[in-house]
């Protein structure tokens, strides 16, 4: 029996909003939980409050990072979008005209991440499985302006643990790159470990409880490489 789905999150440009407040929309090192349900909700073609949160509460996550990325900073202007609470265009009350609203927007470059995905629940499992080859709607990584460079379904496997699951599957490596131990970071009891705000309540209100993580390093078992290195580090002219 399958107890473990994995996602290969992999694309130029990717953003895990886990603090993200009005101006300055920030990105988490690696996949928040929330993130990755709400990619899961678009596969299987939900959006509703209640099954996605039930979705939420019946995995447990963990994460290898392949390559970290570099970190990229958008400057981002909008003309003419917000409202006041009275539904009127807001203005500048200085010139009269449209407020132009300034916001920062960070994103991870050129990532790579190995996300497993715990349940007790081997149809669930295989349900998203199937969903993950055949989405309902487009998937994308954090942002629905960052699509996925490889496919997001990785596989299924039995595991004791999200530790051992995410030592499984091999490291690609790119040429000059050195097989070494990787970050990982598992989910964990309530009140061990680190505290996130990442766990999806509600989609509608944007309501997130928390939950724990540990950092551990992962030895992968084996190591793949690829001849070419192609980066996917977008270019800005």
């Amino acid at each position: 029996m399958v107890n473990t789905l994995f996602l290969r999150l992999e694309g130029p440009l990717q953003s895990w909003g886990e603090r993200a407040r009005w101006s300055e929309r920030d990105t988490a090192a690696e996949p928040t939980k929330s993130g990755v349900v709400g990619l899961l909700g678009c596969a299987l073609g939900i959006a509703d409050d209640q099954p996605l949160a039930e979705l939420n509460r019946s995995l447990s996550m963990g994460c290898r990072c392949d390559r970290a990325g570099s970190h990229l900073r958008d400057y981002h202007t909008v003309v003419g979008g917000v409202l006041t609470a009275e539904g009127k265009t807001k203005v500048t009350q200085s010139t009269g005209k449209v407020e132009t609203v300034v916001s920062l927007r960070y994103y991870l470059c050129d990532a790579s991440f190995l996300v497993a995905l715990r349940s007790s629940s081997d149809e669930l499992l295989e349900r998203l499985a199937h969903a993950l080859q055949a989405p309902v709607w487009p998937l994308y990584l954090g942002r629905k302006s960052c699509v996925p460079a490889l496919p997001v379904y990785a596989g299924l496997g039995a595991y004791a643990s999200l530790d051992e699951a995410l030592a499984a599957p091999p490291l690609v490596l790119r040429p000059g790159e050195a097989g070494a131990e990787r970050r990982g970071v598992v989910e964990s009891v309530w009140g061990q470990g680190s505290r996130r705000q990442d766990n999806l309540r509600s989609r509608a209100l944007r309501l997130y409880d928390s939950r724990y993580t540990r950092d551990i390093l992962v030895a992968p078992q084996s190591y793949e490489e690829v001849e070419d290195d192609i980066p996917l580090t977008p270019v800005f002219e």
